[in-house]
């Protein structure tokens, strides 16, 4: 699909950055980590799809079905409580076993 090589990249950039900002920010108290959420049912994923395609996209995953918001947002609320403190420069993938 069109778009999808700049897409991939800046996601490999971002993916990288944390990996690096991990060790930069050394002895800071900094943790630096990547949430990479998968298909995720929001007014975005939903823009210019049709019903046939998120269908597909549902029936792919392993728990057949999109990612609700709070799905993401219980991960990125765990990284940024204390339980994390000894995660750092990780990339936590929250997709539901969806790899494309």
């Amino acid at each position: 699909m069109p778009g999808y090589g700049a897409y991939a990249a800046s996601k490999a950039a971002a993916e990288t950055m944390t990996k690096i900002l991990a060790k930069e920010l050394k002895g800071s108290g900094i943790a630096a980590n990547c949430v990479a959420p998968g298909p995720v049912a929001t007014e975005l994923f939903f823009a210019g799809k049709s019903e046939e395609t998120v269908k597909k996209i549902a029936e792919a995953c392993p728990l057949n079905r999109l990612g609700e918001p709070k799905d993401v947002a219980q991960v990125v609320g765990f990284l940024a409580g204390d339980a994390a403190e000894w995660v750092n420069g990780q990339v936590i993938r929250v997709n539901g076993g969806y790899v494309i």
